[in-house]
């Protein structure tokens, strides 16, 4: 694989897809939580192709920056990218009547299904028989939630499998930010949606913290 990096010493055993022999369509949300699992997987010579589909991701300026982070990386490890585009009229309508459920309730089940049919039919037309998410690295995310909207949406087609690795486990979460501090990646502070945003700032209010200031923060070894 055409890389920069040396992965002789990454520290994950090596990974095998649940269908041998297959390619790998790597649902991705952002560059921190992808960082680890492209390394893990380009170190195990999977053949992997990023689908960057994330309608929730609100306003377009946080969008195209967390987009643009992830094809940084992508580039560097010489990974396909794929930008499904910006489809949030589709979001919103799919979330209408959940804008005041809580982070981890209906309306991410919801924000979930959608990502990850679209992520599903992609394979399904593309020879993709493997499909995985980085969205369950982060410990802000119930797993069980996004794994069972990834099985549903697998589901679909008998052709296509979802890969519910646990990538916490054997080190994942802490690699997870040492690469981010190392390749400074953009540091989002919310999850993504405009409900996020409100629900973060006004805890941040209640909690004499400072609003969100988008697009200015990233990681950083210091």
């Amino acid at each position: 694989m055409d890389n920069k990096y040396s992965l002789d010493n990454f520290s994950r055993p090596n990974l095998e897809l649940p269908k041998k022999n297959s390619k790998l369509l790597l649902h991705s949300c952002c560059a921190p939580c992808a960082g680890e699992i492209m390394e893990a997987v380009a170190a195990s010579d999977i053949e992997t192709t990023v689908y960057f589909y994330n309608p929730n991701i609100h306003p377009v300026e946080e969008y195209e920056i967390r987009k643009d982070e992830n094809k940084r990386f992508c580039d560097a490890l010489g990974f396909k990218f794929i930008d499904a585009d910006y489809d949030k009229e589709n979001w919103f309508e799919r979330i209408k009547g959940l804008e005041n459920e809580p982070e981890r309730g209906e309306r991410c089940t919801k924000c979930f299904d959608m990502r990850f049919e679209r992520s599903a039919l992609y394979a399904s037309e593309n020879d993709y028989a493997v499909y995985a998410t980085t969205l369950g690295i982060s410990r802000w995310k119930d797993m069980k939630q996004i794994n069972d909207s990834g099985h549903r949406a697998a589901g679909r087609y008998d052709h296509v499998c979802y890969w519910d690795f646990n990538w916490r486990k054997q080190g994942g979460s802490s690699r997870m930010i040492e690469i981010s501090k190392r390749e400074e990646f953009y540091q989002q502070e919310y999850c993504g949606c405009v409900y996020s945003l409100r629900d973060t700032n006004k805890w941040r209010r209640e909690n004499n913290r400072p609003r969100i200031k988008r697009g200015i923060k990233y990681y950083n070894i210091s």
